[in-house]
């Protein structure tokens, strides 16, 4: 049995994603297999809004205002940041879940299930032969950027899947040794 794929999988941080990103057939492909999740009650608790094109500098203005906002004492430098965040990895894909009542599954699956997609689009990115990384931050919760992005009070953020073809080969990191993590319980 060959885990190759999950122990080759490495985030490439955003600012090193460039053109080319995946097409549409090809982001398509790859949200259909980060779509075969864990899906308690098969409630397919969330969807998926791309940013891509000109939408990206759209988005970068937007948190640069809204960081402004929130911080009116930010040095240029944290503004600049802003702007750019979204300006490297041609597509974005923002996991969004759906967190309003079920009466039989709790919001907390339901998260889970989108968390769940965002680590398998990362792998379907990488299997396509792209890079990319997975980002939150203070604009994964921030209500005046959920309203301008459509997100609903319902749903939540569940993370921003930046996908690019890498400029760099993305270092292994240091690891947790499973062995270490693994205990028995004893009844």
């Amino acid at each position: 049995m060959t885990f190759d794929c999950l122990d080759q999988r490495r985030s490439v941080p955003s600012r090193q994603l460039a053109e080319p990103g995946p097409d549409m057939a090809q982001l398509l492909a790859m949200l259909q297999a980060a779509s075969r999740v864990p899906d308690h009650g098969k409630r397919v608790p969330f969807r998926f809004l791309r940013i891509a094109g000109d939408a990206r500098n759209v988005m970068g203005e937007l948190l640069a205002s809204r960081k402004l906002a929130l911080d009116p004492e930010a040095s240029n430098a944290v503004i600049q940041k802003e702007r750019e965040r979204f300006s490297f990895a041609p597509v974005i894909v923002t996991v969004i879940a759906e967190q309003g009542y079920d009466e039989k599954i709790p919001a907390s699956e339901r998260f889970s299930t989108a968390s769940c997609v965002c680590f398998a689009l990362l792998q379907a990115a990488q299997a396509a032969g792209f890079g990319a990384q997975w980002l939150t931050g203070w604009a994964s919760l921030d209500p005046e950027i959920h309203q301008r992005l459509g997100v609903r009070k319902d749903e939540a953020i569940v993370g921003f899947i930046h996908i690019g073809t890498a400029q760099m080969e993305a270092p292994e990191r240091d690891r947790p040794d499973a062995a270490s993590l693994l205990s028995d319980w004893q009844a």
